[in-house]
């Protein structure tokens, strides 16, 4: 990874891990949970709401299988992007963002058993900015894929031969 990468990755971390942590410590504080405060009548409202499952609020209790799942994707991420070269910004970005929000749900995991979420457009069930980070991550890293799903990967390009050049008089 060059450090134009890192420092890239670094950043989108920790503003994502920043702002998630920063919201739900907020909401914490400042609402009772079941809570909700219409923000724009039916269509967007803060509603205080603890998971402990997954996306939609499925597999409720799994705590600790979402833990060591979390912590395998966040482990597989950084591999991919310690071996990347930085050669895409859109692929360093999605998978940027895709960390922070796997992270910022972990903390929750970890520290409190269940993550909190808040954001509530009435007709999805309620999320957090990691899930957005999350979402908008994974639409980047398949916008990725898309754009460059014709060319090979980089270990399966071979390195060209050098040219050759005759030595004698030409015709």
């Amino acid at each position: 990874m060059t450090r134009r990468v890192a420092v890239r990755f670094a950043s989108i971390v920790a503003l994502v891990i920043g702002a998630d942590q920063a919201t739900k410590a907020a909401v914490r504080a400042g609402m009772e949970v079941g809570e909700s405060v219409p923000l724009i009548a039916r269509v967007l409202s803060l509603t205080h709401v603890n998971n402990t499952g997954a996306a939609f609020g499925l597999f409720q209790g799994s705590v600790p299988f979402f833990i060591v799942m979390a912590t395998a994707v966040l482990g597989a991420i950084a591999w991919v992007l310690w071996r990347d070269r930085g050669t895409s910004v859109l692929f360093t970005t999605s998978l940027s963002l895709i960390f922070g929000g796997a992270a910022g749900n972990l903390i929750d995991r970890a520290v409190a058993g269940r993550v909190t979420d808040f954001i509530d457009v009435h007709i999805w069930p309620v999320f957090n900015v990691a899930d957005i980070a999350l979402d908008v991550g994974v639409a980047l890293l398949i916008l990725y894929i898309i754009v460059h799903r014709d060319e090979p990967a980089a270990a399966d390009v071979e390195p060209a031969a050098p040219e050759t050049v005759l030595a004698g008089p030409e015709s």
